[in-house]
C-alpha cells in the first residue's frame, strides 16, 4: 500500500511539473503556472504529515523546512520552483522505499523461503505431512531439490546440499551417513533418509528467521546522528534566510535558501546505506539484529573471542594413537572405535569418526557397557576391551612416557584396554580452525588493532593457540563472571567485539559493545544475547562482515556530509541572491538524489579484505585439500614406525616397507602434481611468482628423505635393518613428519582456508 501511494504520489509531481513546462513552451503561461501551483499544493499535505510524525517520535525533523519551501514559493508565486521541491519529495521517498524494500530482499527470503512439509515414513512409505508434525526420531525422505526440513542427521546414502541459503557457501557440501545437518538447505543431489534430531521450532532455521524478523535499520547511530543534525539545522536555515530576507528586502532570496535546504532524502541517505549494508551482510550468511550493531561493528577496534568452538574446532580430534608391545596403532584404534560405536560421549564420537578416516577395520563388539565418567566396556573376539581411563594401580615406564607426550601435545588420553591388560592410548585434541590465523590476519587489515583471547581452559592449553594464532593477550582459566569483567576492560579502552558459541560466553557478548554468537552449533542463549549472529560455523563470515560494516559506514557518512556540505554552499549562494528559487530547486534535487544513489552502493558486493578465488583455482584447492585428508594416516605411521625401530627386525623392516610405500605412491605424487598445478594457479592468483616458492623447498625436502629412507631399506638385511643405521633411520622418519605435518599446516592455513565460498 505504501508503495502504491508513493508511486502514485512521485508520478502526480511529475506529471505537473512536466505538464506546467509544456504550456509554457506552448504560450499558455497561465495554465502551466496552474498546473506547477498544484503540484506544489498536493505536495503539502504529506510533507507536513511527515513533519507530525517525526514530532510524534520526538524528533525535529528537517521536512519542517519543505514545507516552510513549498509555502514560500506559493506565497512569492514561485510556482515552478515549488514543482521541482514536490517532485524531489516524491523522488527521496521513493528512493527511500526503493531502497528499504531492496536492502531487505535478502532478510525477507530468508523466512519466505522456510519449509513447509516434509516426506514423513509412514506404513513402509513417505508422506508429506506439514513440517510441524515433525517429531525428535522421526524418519524423513529428503528428495532431490527439496529443503531439509529439521535439524537430523543422515541416515542412508550421502548427502549433497546446497547451504547457499544459510552460509553464502557457492558449492554444494557432501555429508555422509551419520553426520548432522542443518534445516533450510537443499538437497542439490539424489535423495537421501534424514533422522529427524529435533523439532521445526528447535531447527536451525528457525532460528536465523526469528533472528531477521528482529533485524531494523533505523536504529543505527549514524541514523540518529542525521535525526540530531536536524535539530540544529532547522534553525540555521531559518536564520539565514531571516538574514536574507531582512538585508536585501527580497522575500524570494529567503524562499531561495529554504528551497536549497530541503534535503529530506539527503538525510535518508544514511539509513537507505545502513538497511543496504545489513542485506550484504545477510547474503554472507551473518545476521545482523540491528542497524545499530552494524554500524558499531564498522568502528570496532578491539576484537575479544573465546577459544573453545570459535578458535578451535569445538570438538576433539585423534592426533596420535600410541600403541603397548604386542599392538598396533590400527589395532588398538580399532578396538577403541567398536567398543565406542554405541557410546554418546563427544570422545567416542572422535574415535569412531578417526577410525572411519584412516580405514581401520572396526570389529564386532558384544555386551558393550557405559559408567559415566569412567568409560566403556565390551566384548571384542572373545576378550574384554575397556576404553576410557586407565585402570585403577597401572602405572609403567611406557605409560609415563604416553602421559609425557600427551602432556607436551597439550592432549586428552582415552586409554584402551584388552583383558585388564593397557594395549595403547588414543590421544586427542581440539584441533586449531584452518581458518582462524587467515581471517585473523584479514581482521587486523580491517582496522583490529587488538586481538584477546578469553576463555576458562587451562593457560597452558590457550597459551600453545595463542601462540600458533598471534593473539595479543591471554585471560585463561576464567569463570563467566570473569569473562565479563575482561570483556569490559577491553571495552572501557576501544568499541569491542566478543565472539563465543557456549552458554557461557552470553554474559560476555552482552558486555562488549558487539556480540557476535557463532550460531551453526552455538548455544540458544549466546544466539540471544548476541547483536550479530553467524549462521555458517565459519569465522571469516567475521571478517567478511566486518568488511561491509565499514564500507556501509564510510558511504553513510559520507553521504550525508558531502550532500549537507553542498546544501550549505548553496544556502548561502541562494542568500546573496545569486541563485533564484527555481535553480536552487533543481540543483537540491540532483544533489539528494545523486546522493541517495550514492548510498546505495553499500548493496554492491565487497571486495574488503577476502582474496577472491577463481572457480577452477577454487576446485583444485578443494581437491588437493581432500587429499592431505587422506594422507593424514601416513603421518601417524611415519611416528609408529619410528618407534618401532626400537625392537628391531622383520617387523619394524615391514613397517619401513610399507611407510616407504605410501610415501612414494601417495605422497610424492601428491607433492609433485601441486608444483605443477596448484602452485602455479596460486602464484596467478596473489600476483607474486616468489609466493609459493618455500613450498616448493619443502617439497624438494619431503622428496630428499624418502629418498633416504629408500637408500636406508637398500642396506637393510632381511631380518631388518642393521644398528648402524637405526639413529639415521629415526632422523628420517622423524624429519619426514615434522616436515610433512608443518607443510601440510601451512598449505591448510596459507591456501585451502581461501575456499571458504564467496558470497553472492
Amino acid at each position: 500500500m505504501k508503495h502504491f501511494w508513493l508511486t502514485a504520489f512521485l508520478g502526480g509531481t511529475i506529471a505537473a511539473l512536466v505538464a506546467g513546462a509544456v504550456l509554457h513552451l506552448a504560450g499558455y503561461p497561465v495554465a502551466g503556472d496552474a498546473c506547477w501551483m498544484a503540484g506544489t499544493v498536493v505536495a503539502v499535505p504529506p510533507a507536513a504529515w511527515w513533519v507530525i510524525s517525526a514530532l510524534r517520535a520526538g524528533r525535529l525533523g528537517v521536512d519542517a523546512i519543505a514545507v516552510l519551501a513549498l509555502v514560500g514559493t506559493l506565497a512569492v508565486q514561485e510556482y515552478a520552483a515549488g514543482a521541482v521541491i514536490a517532485v524531489m519529495l516524491a523522488t527521496g521517498r521513493a528512493l527511500e522505499d526503493y531502497a528499504m524494500r531492496r536492502a531487505g530482499r535478502d532478510l525477507t527470503a530468508l523466512y519466505e523461503r522456510a519449509p513447509r512439509s516434509a516426506h514423513r515414513y509412514e506404513d513402509g512409505g513417505p508422506h508429506v505431512v506439514p513440517v510441524g508434525e515433525v517429531r525428535r526420531g522421526d524418519l524423513l525422505l529428503v528428495p532431490p531439490g527439496e529443503l531439509v526440513p529439521v535439524d537430523g542427521v543422515v541416515e542412508r546414502a550421502t548427502a549433497m546440499l546446497d547451504e547457499s541459503a544459510l552460509t553464502g557457501e557457492s558449492l554444494p557440501v557432501e555429508y555422509d551417513e551419520g553426520q548432522s545437518v542443518r534445516s533450510g538447505v537443499v538437497n542439490a543431489g539424489s535423495a537421501f533418509d534424514l533422522r529427524a534430531t529435533g523439532t521445526v521450532e528447535e531447527s536451525t532455521y528457525t532460528g536465523v528467521v526469528r533472528l531477521a524478523r528482529e533485524t531494523e535499520a533505523g536504529t543505527a547511530p549514524v541514523v540518529r546522528l542525521a535525526d540530531r543534525f536536524a535539530a540544529w539545522f532547522l534553525p540555521a536555515t531559518l536564520l539565514i534566510a531571516g538574514l536574507a530576507w531582512a538585508l536585501s528586502g527580497e522575500p524570494v532570496r529567503a524562499v531561495a535558501v529554504l528551497v536549497v535546504a530541503t534535503p529530506c532524502p539527503l538525510l535518508l541517505a544514511a539509513p537507505a546505506a545502513i538497511a543496504s549494508g545489513m542485506s550484504r551482510t545477510a547474503r554472507h550468511g551473518v545476521v545482523v539484529k540491528g542497524g545499530a550493531a552494524l554500524e558499531t561493528l564498522g568502528r570496532a577496534r578491539t576484537l575479544v573471542l573465546d577459544k573453545t568452538g570459535t578458535l578451535t574446532e569445538g570438538r576433539p580430534e585423534v592426533v596420535d594413537v600410541v600403541a603397548a608391545e604386542e599392538f598396533t596403532s590400527p589395532d588398538v584404534l580399532g578396538l577403541a572405535a567398536a567398543v565406542d560405536q554405541m557410546s554418546s560421549h563427544v570422545l567416542a564420537a572422535a574415535i569412531v569418526r578417526a577410525a572411519r578416516l584412516r580405514g581401520v577395520e572396526q570389529p564386532i563388539a558384544k555386551e558393550v557397557r557405559e559408567r559415566a565418567g569412567v568409560g566403556t566396556t565390551g566384548m571384542v573376539d572373545g576378550s574384554k576391551v575397556s576404553v576410557g581411563k586407565a585402570p585403577p594401580g597401572t602405572s609403567s615406564p611406557w605409560m609415563a612416557a604416553a602421559r609425557a607426550r600427551a602432556a607436551l601435545d597439550s592432549a586428552m588420553t582415552v586409554w584402551v584396554c584388552v583383558d585388564d591388560d593397557v594395549a595403547g592410548v588414543v590421544l586427542l585434541r581440539d584441533a586449531v580452525r584452518a581458518d582462524a590465523a587467515r581471517t585473523l590476519r584479514r581482521l587486523r587489515s580491517a582496522g583490529i588493532e587488538r586481538v584477546v583471547m578469553l576463555t576458562g581452559d587451562r593457560a597452558e592449553v590457550a597459551e600453545s593457540v595463542a601462540g600458533i594464532l598471534g593473539i595479543d593477550r591471554v585471560l585463561a582459566e576464567r569463570s563467566p563472571a570473569e569473562k565479563v569483567v575482561g570483556v569490559r576492560e577491553e571495552a572501557e579502552r576501544a568499541v569491542t567485539v566478543m565472539v563465543g558459541d557456549g552458554i557461557n560466553d552470553a554474559p560476555a557478548l552482552a558486555a562488549a559493545q558487539v556480540g557476535v554468537a557463532m550460531g551453526a552449533r552455538g548455544s540458544a542463549a549466546s544466539a540471544q544475547a548476541a547483536d550479530v549472529v553467524l549462521t555458517a560455523d565459519r569465522l571469516d563470515r567475521l571478517a567478511d562482515a566486518m568488511d561491509v560494516a565499514r564500507r556501509t559506514r564510510r558511504i553513510a557518512v559520507q553521504s550525508a556530509g558531502v550532500g549537507i556540505g553542498m546544501s550549505l554552499v548553496a544556502m548561502v549562494a541562494a542568500a546573496l541572491g545569486w541563485l533564484p528559487p527555481v535553480a536552487g530547486a533543481f540543483l537540491q534535487e540532483g544533489i539528494d538524489v545523486a546522493v541517495i544513489v550514492n548510498a546505495l552502493r553499500a548493496l554492491r558486493p565487497v571486495r574488503g579484505t577476502r582474496l577472491r578465488v577463481d572457480q577452477a583455482t577454487g576446485e583444485l584447492l578443494q581437491r588437493f585439500d581432500r587429499e592431505h585428508a587422506g594422507l593424514r594416516p601416513v603421518l601417524d605411521l611415519l611416528r609408529e614406525t619410528a618407534d618401532a625401530l626400537d625392537r628391531p627386525g622383520p617387523d619394524s623392516l615391514a613397517l619401513l616397507q610399507h611407510a616407504h610405500r605410501l610415501l612414494t605412491e601417495e605422497v610424492l605424487p601428491h607433492e609433485q602434481e601441486e608444483d605443477t598445478r596448484l602452485y602455479p594457479a596460486l602464484s596467478r592468483l596473489l600476483g607474486d611468482p616468489e609466493a609459493t616458492v618455500t613450498m616448493s623447498r619443502a617439497h624438494a625436502e619431503i622428496i630428499r628423505l624418502t629418498n633416504r629412507l629408500g637408500a636406508h631399506l637398500r642396506l637393510a638385511h632381511d631380518h631388518g635393518p642393521i644398528p648402524e643405521q637405526l639413529d639415521d633411520l629415526r632422523a628420517c622418519l622423524y624429519g619426514l613428519h615434522a616436515v610433512l605435518t608443518l607443510h601440510f599446516a601451512q598449505e591448510e592455513e596459507a591456501y585451502f582456508s581461501l575456499t571458504g565460498g564467496e558470497a553472492a
